[in-house]
């Protein structure tokens, strides 16, 4: 594993300037094999007019606020002047059809930073900065003293394009009298492989750095409550990150390496106060970082992993540098007022004065290392989401949406849904998806991305189809919905229906009836199906069925298609009656003797087998004789 290392000798130089090589070496991070940089892209898109159209990578500025999981569909404007846009434009920035516009200026003569406030400032949306030069897209950063703030106050986004595709703008934009039309798309810039989002915030306990320590806590401020709502309903998996560097062998007995590093020059951070000689040391930004991550691995084995977000937010407040109160026992205090257990933390930290390695400031030192689709972590703060490193600002808006675009389409948590940082597509003429207006049944489905078109399920009931043009019910309790479709309707306050809930699809006429399921005739049984052919049997039709009628006072039995005698003579009914008595009276008279002849039966049983067990009064009875003859003999 490639270490973080200072490489440039120190000897000869003044306190001050050793110093400053360390605090410059910290934030950039100068290693000792070549550092792994990746570029984060969108895409922008020619829409029109038709020759021009085509797709084209670009990358995303380090500053503005991109539309991660978004796109922005606009026009491109050109400067008249100021084509480098390192000054303040003298006008305003319009499309004559009223669409957002896109700025399109040169590499060159100022920062990039610059270059995009001044578009802001003007009117423009976007800004798309032409490289000057054929060769990689490289990510546009702001610059490390920006002592007139232009990065922390941009919200529009920005990305750089190719030299090529730049040239091919401003040419079109010369020749042509209609409006160019781009899409610049972040739909894709965020990598949303299932329902939960991993990230890291690179960050750093010091509160006295300057201008990046207080942005970083601003947003753990701001933030929180997004993050700790997100980890409660398990939507995130978050882990907090701290950068350390190492002093190499030869400076470990220097005082800058004994005051700023701990575990014997293992791991170390610059001096809070660029001051060697008094106030708070670099090791002790180290134990602090140390400390803030045990805090969040012991309150995550207690499954309360969003503590560490109340930790540092109550350790900046009540244990500041500026106040003179950095201290264990001050974090110690916080520590506990959030009921965590000291002693895990403790046992987490280990001993920072030992000569060994630490297992945990080692894993933080691991993973600085980029691998794959992921940049080296170079410098605080930082946002690692999904795997790749957040561009823009570190804006609470900005990082949700980039959140947001990392979950599975359709899976993002109701907080990526709310009006403040998404557009519900499905307001619009429906999505141009199915649409029941007269039950108010959509299968547009809001997301993060977009939208899509998905037949729903509705009071349990799941409607199957393309969701474009077509959805019907299907599956169990689909009748309950618009008959599931099919043919239904009701006589005499009698309804038939083609609808069988147990069939999952599809329409069956029922019995009486004839169609196709959707539309169902009644069935003429007295015509088409010969019923009531026996003697003297007349057929009546109705609706769903028939009725047949026996002549004189016969009864019809519909099972044996016959008619038989509704009543028969007074001798019969009497000599019926007396049968059946005869039958009731012999039975009756057959179970009581049954019933006696096993009571008898059981009652013997029971007395032969407690004979055997126990003396009888007639046994005993019959052996005093015996005895009495035995006493009289003796």
């Amino acid at each position: 594993m490639a270490r973080r290392s200072i490489t440039v000798p120190l000897v000869g130089l003044s306190e001050a300037s050793e110093y400053l090589l360390f605090f410059y070496f910290f934030f950039f991070l100068v290693t000792s094999v070549q550092g792994h940089f990746v570029v984060e892209k969108s895409s922008v898109s020619v829409l029109s007019p038709s020759k021009y159209k085509s797709k084209h990578d670009s990358a995303i500025a380090n500053f503005g606020i991109p539309d991660y999981g978004g796109s922005i569909i606009g026009v491109v404007v050109r400067p008249s002047k100021n084509v480098m846009a390192c000054d303040p434009f003298d006008e305003t920035f319009k499309s004559s059809s009223g669409r957002p516009v896109f700025l399109l200026v040169d590499r060159g003569g100022c920062y990039f930073a610059k270059k995009a406030y001044y578009g802001q400032i003007a009117g423009a949306d976007a800004v798309l900065v032409s490289d000057n030069v054929d060769e990689p897209l490289i990510t546009m950063d702001s610059p490390h003293r920006d002592t007139e703030g232009y990065a922390d106050k941009l919200t529009i986004p920005s990305t750089l394009i190719t030299k090529k595709f730049g040239d091919t703008l401003k040419e079109a934009l010369k020749n042509e009298d209609t409006e160019i039309i781009l899409k610049l798309d972040w739909s894709e810039s965020m990598p949303h492989p299932d329902n939960r989002v991993e990230y890291e915030f690179w960050t750093n306990s010091n509160d006295e750095c300057g201008k990046k320590c207080d942005i970083q806590m601003k947003f753990v401020k701001e933030f929180r409550g997004h993050a700790q709502l997100l980890e409660k309903g398990g939507f995130t998996m978050f882990t907090p990150r701290y950068i350390t560097w190492y002093c190499p062998q030869a400076f470990v007995k220097t005082k800058q390496c004994k005051s700023q590093c701990i575990n014997k020059g293992r791991y170390c951070a610059p001096d809070p106060e660029l001051n060697f000689e008094g106030g708070y040391e670099g090791k002790d930004v180290l134990r602090e970082n140390l400390r803030q991550i045990c805090v969040h691995r012991v309150a995550n084995e207690s499954g309360r992993s969003w503590i560490w977000w109340d930790f540092v937010t109550d350790f900046h407040i009540r244990c500041s540098m500026k106040d003179k109160k950095y201290s264990k026992e001050c974090a110690e205090t916080v520590i506990q007022s959030l009921g965590l257990s000291k002693e895990k933390i403790d046992k987490c930290m280990g001993d920072p004065d030992a000569d060994a390695i630490n297992p945990v400031l080692q894993e933080e030192q691991s993973a600085q290392v980029g691998k794959g689709s992921r940049s080296d972590v170079t410098y605080l703060p930082t946002l690692v989401i999904n795997d790749i490193q957040y561009r823009g600002r570190l804006d609470r808006t900005g990082v949700l949406k980039a959140i947001c675009a990392g979950f599975e389409e359709s899976t993002e948590p109701p907080v990526c849904l709310s009006s403040a940082i998404e557009t519900n597509q499905c307001l619009d003429n429906n999505g141009g998806c199915w649409l029941d207006t007269e039950r108010n049944i959509s299968a547009c489905k809001d997301t993060f991305r977009g939208r899509i078109c998905e037949c729903p399920i509705v009071h349990g009931v799941q409607y199957t189809g393309d969701g474009y043009t077509s959805c019907k019910p299907e599956g169990p309790a689909r009748c309950s919905v618009n008959n599931g479709g099919c043919w239904s309707e009701t006589v005499d306050k009698k309804t038939f229906s083609a609808c069988v809930n147990s069939d999952l699809n599809g329409c069956r006429c029922p019995v009486g009836f004839k169609g196709d399921g959707k539309t169902c005739t009644d069935v003429d049984e007295c015509k088409e199906r010969s019923s009531c052919q026996c003697s003297g049997c007349s057929c009546r039709n109705k609706y769903g069925g028939y009725d047949c009628k026996c002549s004189g006072d016969l009864v019809y039995i519909q099972s044996e298609d016959t008619c038989i005698a509704r009543n028969t003579s007074k001798v019969g009914s009497i000599l019926t009656l007396l049968l059946i008595g005869s039958i009731v009276c012999a039975g009756l008279a057959g179970y009581i003797f049954y019933k006696y002849r096993l009571r008898s039966y059981m009652d013997s049983e029971i007395t032969a087998i407690m004979s055997q067990y126990m003396p009888l009064d007639n046994h005993q009875n019959e052996s005093r004789p015996l005895q009495e003859n035995s006493n009289t003999t003796v």
